[in-house]
């Protein structure tokens, strides 16, 4: 039984036990609208013999989010689009911090532009670095994959491989492609940020290890693609096709004028023999 001020019951209280005023007209007289009969059955859990309907939109655990089907009547294309997977998530985060990290290094080196700058270039927190990388050596290793892969050698030898066209051809095409890809502004921005690696390595033992393994990694790539010819062994071949693709590429892109692209076609012909 509710109890009133003092103690008393509603029973014992004169006022309510002489004249009750009815619930909606006392919330009318307080300014407030009266309360719809019954709404509270429709959402009150604890009602006996009730659940709650189950949900049909969630994945299941471990299941990447399902899009939602599109209302009766709405165009396909302006339905919402499905949640982003926690791994696709991820991608970005680290796609973000790589190109930050590429941005600010090419242009300031490595060891003017902290992880917290890359961070802020990037939109993240210096958590999210942490959360992706190792640290500084983990992510300018990273880097150095990401912005080589298939930038030395790879291209170009794709050229050079092409055994349905004469040698000579063969080192032409090569020439013109290695022309073609150190033009724009993304060369020039690799470029300097292999001569950081460099730096960065030379100066710091450890990672300075870890890039000379990327190096070794890549020479023995490439030299899977190339034979033996005039007792230089394949690997000794690869050695001097990468120092020879990272060597001109820094002369012409510092003096394009003096130190034509096109050499690389010549230059691959020597190294590799006419065959």
């Amino acid at each position: 039984m509710p109890l009133t001020r003092h103690g008393e019951t509603s029973a014992h209280h004169p006022a309510i036990r002489d004249n009750p005023v009815p619930r909606q007209e006392r919330a009318s007289r307080d300014g407030q609208d009266p309360p719809s009969p019954r709404t509270h059955d429709r959402f009150d859990d604890r009602t006996p013999g009730r659940q709650a309907a189950p949900r049909h939109d969630r994945a299941a655990p471990g299941e990447p989010e399902r899009e939602p089907e599109p209302a009766p009547g709405q165009d396909e294309a302006a339905a919402p689009r499905a949640r982003i997977t926690r791994r696709e998530r991820r991608e970005q985060t680290r796609a973000a911090l790589l190109e930050a990290a590429e941005r600010l290094w090419a242009e300031h080196g490595i060891h003017g532009a902290s992880l917290d700058d890359v961070a802020a270039a990037a939109g993240l927190t210096k958590g999210a670095v942490y959360s992706n990388f190792a640290g500084k050596t983990d992510l300018l290793l990273a880097l150095l994959e990401y912005c080589t892969r298939e930038r030395i050698g790879t291209e170009t030898c794709s050229e050079l491989r092409d055994t349905s066209r004469p040698p000579e051809e063969r080192f032409q095409r090569a020439g013109a492609a290695y022309r073609r890809r150190l033009e724009g502004e993304q060369a020039r921005l690799t470029g300097l940020l292999l001569v950081e690696f460099w730096l960065f390595g030379m100066r710091d033992y450890a990672a300075g290890w870890r890039i000379a393994d990327w190096y070794a990694e890549c020479r023995d790539n490439l030299a899977r693609n190339i034979a033996e010819s005039d007792g230089i062994s394949p690997r000794d071949r690869a050695t001097l096709a990468i120092a020879l693709d990272a060597g001109l590429a820094f002369q012409h892109l510092l003096d394009p004028d003096r130190v034509p692209a096109e050499l690389y076609g010549t230059a691959m012909r020597l190294i590799l023999g006419k065959d």
